[in-house]
């Protein structure tokens, strides 16, 4: 489990179930989606069997499970993998929590593998609700000033500040918090599943790097 912020551990401290549910959402990131990876589904396969079933099976309840999920990830997984699917991460490529004063960078491979359209947001790493007092939380595919590299790919930025000449591709950040990542994939194909489209980790960059990377 990573360290968490001083104030984090304040709250925790103040609030046993608070602890408890943290806790227990960080562990929900392992194991990763892709192999080494940062990225992964927080939620555990007997909240996803229990959704989609309705809970037939009376002898398994995943209480902590379904509290952590409905409390922190805001996300619904009855039908997962049917017309939507998400990958969340909190850390960088080193594994180092993603802090709201450094920019970072996210290149999203050429054909993304959905049939509708994706998105990534940012969300407060404490509250797992949207950063506050923010123009935007999130860029996506419908955006249509989103500027692609000439290889097909999407490089996305987050960080206080926009690089220069990449407005269209940022999304703001707190300085003062750390932050979490939500890519949703709305329609997703077949090659997100056996894994023959990999999402790299995100990683930390200068303003000035990111300009030339764009």
């Amino acid at each position: 489990m990573r360290r968490k912020s001083r104030q984090r551990r304040d709250l925790s401290q103040c609030d046993p179930r608070r602890a408890f549910l943290d806790a227990t959402y960080e562990s929900a990131y392992l194991p990763s989606y892709f192999e080494g990876s940062r990225w992964a589904l927080p939620v555990w396969p007997e909240v996803v069997q229990g959704q989609g079933t309705c809970y037939a099976n009376t002898d398994v309840y995943p209480a902590d499970g379904r509290g952590a999920t409905y409390s922190m990830a805001f996300i619904g997984v009855k039908h997962l993998g049917a017309g939507q699917y998400y990958l969340m991460t909190m850390k960088d490529k080193q594994g180092r929590p993603l802090k709201g004063n450094n920019t970072y960078r996210l290149n999203l491979p050429a054909n993304v593998p959905v049939k509708q359209y994706w998105s990534v947001t940012a969300y407060d790493r404490e509250t797992h609700a949207l950063i506050r007092n923010m123009a935007r939380a999130s860029r996506s595919s419908q955006n249509p000033e989103l500027k692609t590299n000439n290889d097909g790919s999407v490089n996305l930025y987050f960080g206080p500040k926009a690089p220069l000449g990449n407005d269209p591709n940022w999304v703001p950040t707190d300085p003062r918090r750390e932050f979490e990542l939500m890519l949703r994939l709305y329609g997703p194909e077949k090659a997100l599943f056996d894994k023959t489209w990999e999402l790299p980790d995100v990683e930390e960059t200068a303003a000035d790097q990111a300009d030339q990377a764009a």
